[in-house]
């Protein structure tokens, strides 16, 4: 058994997800619950919130002014942004994201790649943007890599930031108690980049509905084909766009 020192030193060396924002409370509090906040109690991965007003241009804690050329909204400033990332950034080929509308997105071929990225450089840093959006100037200087978790927009990136944080945390091998658990839910390479199928539990009736047979007789095998069978059909019916990705991504290999 290890004792609390071996714990402890596993901790300082777990990978860590560091997060900038205007609202590190909010983000402290998601970050300490369910599985994200059990990953870091059990030392598998370190968190550090840092909050950009520290780093503001003046006394009143600015980090925000009007858009040079005029427009609708308020800025954030480069000087704030830029200086919090320095701050933080202990390896300076760290991959630094904004969550933007403007980004790639936000996928689990994406959420791999971040997981290998994090794990080989021992730290990912979020940045959450705010008012308008943020002054170029800092994407330019600090940021190589744009992240978009849908087409809409939201008061901040708060939220995209702590979604690509507990993707990446649940992807963490040991985190969750069971892999298959991740590995055979929507989007992984076991459901072909589909959706998975429906799921039930105790009891066998309820309300006049009942678990289906199949789920019943212990003859895994075919409990298996059937999960699989219901995994493409429903893709099929909600998004036939992912199996017409899987499709595609099929023929390149092929060539």
């Amino acid at each position: 058994m290890s004792s609390a020192a071996d714990q402890q030193d596993t901790a300082k060396t777990a990978p860590c997800i560091k997060i900038l924002t205007l609202f590190p409370d909010m983000v402290r509090t998601v970050l300490e619950t369910s599985i994200p906040g059990r990953a870091e109690r059990q030392g598998q991965v370190r968190y550090e919130v840092v909050d950009i007003r520290e780093f503001s241009v003046d006394k009143h804690r600015t980090v925000d002014d009007t858009a040079y050329g005029g427009g609708a909204g308020m800025i954030m400033m480069a000087k704030p942004v830029v200086e919090a990332v320095e701050s933080v950034r202990q390896n300076n080929d760290a991959t630094v994201i904004l969550t933007t509308p403007q980004g790639e997105t936000f996928d689990e071929a994406l959420t791999l790649e971040l997981l290998e990225d994090l794990q080989l450089k021992g730290e990912i840093i979020l940045i959450c943007g705010h008012y308008k959006g943020i002054d170029e100037r800092a994407i330019e200087l600090v940021v190589n890599r744009e992240v978009s978790i849908g087409d809409y927009v939201l008061s901040g990136g708060e939220l995209p930031a702590l979604v690509v944080a507990d993707a990446l945390v649940r992807r963490i091998e040991g985190v969750l108690h069971n892999e298959d658990s991740a590995n055979n839910d929507s989007f992984t390479t076991v459901r072909g980049g589909g959706l998975d199928c429906q799921w039930y539990t105790k009891p066998p009736e309820f309300r006049g509905l009942t678990v289906p047979d199949v789920l019943l007789s212990g003859h895994h095998g075919k409990i298996a084909q059937w999960r699989d069978e219901q995994a493409k059909e429903r893709t099929e019916v909600r998004r036939p766009d992912l199996r017409q990705t899987e499709e595609t991504d099929d023929k390149s290999r092929k060539r």
